[in-house]
C-alpha cells in the first residue's frame, strides 16, 4: 500500500513549511504587513519559541517589476518587516539574519499578476 505520511522532525525545515507557514506575502511596492501575513508570523513566532535552538534567515523578494536596486531595497524592507514582527512576538533578534534577493529568485515562473503575486513575499528558512 501506500507509505504513512512521513511526519517531518520537529524544528526541521519541513516542519516548518508543512506545520508552520515559511512565508508570507506583501501587496505591490508594500512592505506592510497584512493580517495575513501577521497571522502566519505569530505561528512562526510560536515555533519558534518552542525550538530556541533554531536559527532562521529571512529573505525578502519581489515581483519582477522595478529596478535590481529598487527590488533590493524593497526586499530588504520586507525581510525587515517579517523580523521586527517576530521579534515583537518575543523572539530572539540573535537567531535571525535578514536579507534581499530583490527580484532574483522568484519562486512562481511567469509574468501576469498571480505569479507576480507570489513572488512578493518573506521566506523564513531554517540555517
Amino acid at each position: 500500500g501506500p507509505d504513512p505520511p512521513r511526519c517531518p522532525a520537529p524544528g526541521s525545515e519541513e516542519d516548518l513549511v508543512q506545520n508552520v507557514g515559511d512565508r508570507v506575502f506583501f501587496a505591490f511596492d508594500r512592505s506592510s504587513l497584512s493580517s495575513d501575513a501577521q497571522s502566519t508570523l505569530s505561528r512562526q513566532g510560536a515555533w519558534l519559541g518552542r525550538y530556541p535552538q533554531v536559527q532562521v534567515q529571512i529573505a525578502g523578494n519581489c515581483d519582477e517589476r522595478g529596478t535590481e536596486e529598487y527590488n533590493l531595497a524593497l526586499g530588504q524592507r520586507r525581510a525587515d518587516s517579517a523580523r521586527d514582527y517576530l521579534v515583537a512576538q518575543g523572539a530572539s533578534g540573535a537567531r535571525m539574519t535578514t536579507i534581499s534577493y530583490g527580484k532574483d529568485r522568484p519562486t512562481a515562473l511567469g509574468h501576469d499578476a498571480q505569479a507576480w503575486a507570489q513572488n512578493r513575499n518573506a521566506i523564513t528558512s531554517v540555517r
